[in-house]
């Protein structure tokens, strides 16, 4: 079964992590200096926040898939889609290893479909390739 994604950059983690927490009834799955992550199981969603955005406010949306199997059905209805999609293997992303595919939608918003294979100890080495993703994603590279 899939889960939601929501990422949001935040400018007080602490704050944030006491609201959230509040607003869930739960404690975070993960903390760390500068991201938080609540897998929820009411609703189903993998919530994250980190002071790592270019901007306070939603960072990207995305699909988390259970399996490689989930996560290629994610990308045929994607391609099903007409938009532009660009695949992320093995990345090194917010403290974990998964398996990706990135696109945005018709207004900009960054989606990223993944699996998770692994956690990782850093907030990440990898980076989106495709330019419009790497702009909104919270994993990219800032330009230049």
């Amino acid at each position: 079964m899939k889960r939601l994604h929501v990422h949001v950059a935040v400018h007080d983690l602490a704050q944030s992590l006491r609201f959230y927490t509040a607003l869930f009834a739960a404690d975070p799955t993960m903390i760390k200096d500068d991201y938080a992550k609540w897998q929820l199981d009411d609703p189903r969603v993998n919530f994250a926040i980190s002071t790592r955005g270019k901007a306070v406010g939603l960072d990207h949306l995305g699909i988390q898939a259970e399996d490689n199997a989930e996560l290629e059905d994610l990308a045929a209805r994607l391609a099903q889609a007409d938009v532009s999609v660009m695949p992320q293997k093995n990345a090194a992303c917010c403290y974990a290893k998964s398996d990706k595919y990135w696109t945005l939608d018709p207004q900009g918003i960054a989606w990223e479909s993944f699996h998770t294979l692994d956690a990782i100890p850093v907030f990440g080495a990898d980076t989106a390739t495709h330019a419009e993703a790497r702009a909104a994603a919270c994993c990219a590279r800032a330009a230049g």
